[in-house]
């Protein structure tokens, strides 16, 4: 008999994002001329380049490439060789300037299969692991391409999206050209798109991606979230004014073992783990609704010598992967292995601060991420999971099982679905 759909290894998730951080960035004038675009002062001594990073590495992608060049001195002394939040970072600085396109053959030794590629002077706070479930949904394509919708695309040329994704057209900048979509600066690529980029210094927008679309090889997913690109000094100043609060969030902390998934006793292991209804989609509609989310398990499994931390991470690396390929994403997964009664001495703790329902967890995610405490909210499965959140001050709410994704569009946690509020009306 075949193995449950759930049960096969999922397809590994695109780790690797290459950010390009080459340019000069005449438009700022005097202030490029001593400091990379990318590394303009944002506020509280953060530099755009690490909200940049943040947001990427709170998707999962654990490897940062950065393409440098103008001032590439700088951008190695701050970054080459650090750590952000489990992923680690290194610099390539171009011997020549080689535009958005060139940049890519200079540093193809150094590009996996597939990799997320951002310009270094725009932020777009949108959920990336849309553009992997686009690109599993369309093996054909070489990329898929974050799209915003503006009031106005004059400033930056308009993209033309067919009905099945597919990108049609890329139209030029004109002046108060309306409405429309414009291309974000954010790619999901295959690494065979460097079959279609010319020799020598050339742009990806205007050299590579029209022959892509000719061929019917990108795709586009829109977004809705945060957008901004600093490359004028008025969008600087308003960059300086908007993220700091922008890049604060309300956050979702979900139990694991009944709640996302069947608590088949001690899950530990990917050929046991069994989705719970509406789960994946609940976390991509979080990604989506511009929230963290986090989750906080008790794993005593550990602490009772039924396996060990590292198969919690190795499953937890798992569901990133399966997540991914349904346009998903956690923020970061938080565990505890203590246990009262654990056999293993070193996991043996009565009343620890993390094993709900102690708080600790819920507080460690507060003091490391930009949360919106009065806009968050805990779902267990379990009453001690409720009361975890409520010592946080965080509201908690009970899943009594069924739909994950039904339950919150109903307690009013999630904007709710056509289909959902017309099964609403039928009770």
């Amino acid at each position: 008999m075949a193995e449950p759909a759930q049960r096969v290894p999922p397809p590994p998730r695109a780790r690797q994002a290459v950010i390009l951080v080459g340019g000069k960035g005449t438009r700022l004038g005097e202030l490029t001329k001593l400091t990379p675009k990318p590394m303009m002062e944002i506020g509280e001594g953060r530099v755009f380049l690490d909200l940049l990073i943040d947001n990427i590495v709170r998707q999962g992608f654990d490897r940062i490439t950065l393409l440098a060049g103008h001032l590439g001195d700088q951008i190695v002394a701050r970054y080459d060789g650090t750590n952000v939040r489990g992923a680690r970072i290194e610099v390539a600085i171009e011997p020549a300037p080689m535009g958005t396109g060139g940049a890519l053959p200079f540093a193809a030794d150094l590009l996996e299969d597939r990799f997320l590629l951002a310009n270094g002077d725009s932020y777009f706070d949108m959920n990336y692991r849309r553009l992997d479930r686009l690109l599993a949904e369309h093996d054909d394509a070489l990329g898929a391409i974050a799209l915003r919708e503006v009031p106005d695309t004059g400033r930056f040329g308009s993209v033309e999206v067919a009905p099945d994704a597919r990108i049609i057209a890329f139209r030029e900048k004109i002046a108060s050209s309306g409405a429309g979509d414009i291309n974000a600066g954010v790619y999901l690529l295959s690494r065979d798109v460097l079959e279609h980029v010319p020799e020598g210094p050339c742009s990806l927008e205007q050299d590579v991606f029209p022959a892509l679309v000719a061929a019917g090889l990108l795709r586009g997913s829109r977004g809705e979230g945060y957008f901004i690109d600093i490359g004028l000094p008025e969008t600087l100043a308003q960059a300086r004014i908007d993220l700091p609060s922008a890049i604060r969030r309300p956050a979702a902390f979900l139990d694991r073992d009944g709640v996302l998934n069947h608590d088949h006793g001690y899950v530990h292991k990917w050929r046991d783990f069994d989705w719970v209804e509406g789960a994946p989609a609940a976390v991509r509609a979080l990604n989506d609704a511009g929230k963290f989310v986090f989750i906080v398990t008790n794993q005593a499994g550990v602490a009772h010598g039924y396996y060990e931390e590292a198969a919690i991470h190795a499953l937890h690396d798992a569901m990133r992967d399966a997540l991914a390929a349904e346009g998903a994403f956690v923020d970061c997964f938080y565990h505890c292995p203590f246990h009262p009664e654990g056999r293993v001495e070193r996991y043996r703790a009565t009343g620890h601060s993390h094993r709900k329902p102690a708080p600790g967890m819920v507080l460690d995610a507060l003091a490391e991420w930009p949360i919106d405490r009065e806009a968050s909210f805990l779902v267990g499965d379990n009453e001690s999971d409720v009361r975890a959140g409520q010592q946080a001050g965080v509201v908690g709410h009970l899943f009594p099982g069924g739909s994950l994704i039904a339950f919150l569009e109903k307690q009013g946690l999630l904007p709710m679905t056509a289909q959902a509020m017309r099964s609403l009306q039928r009770i």
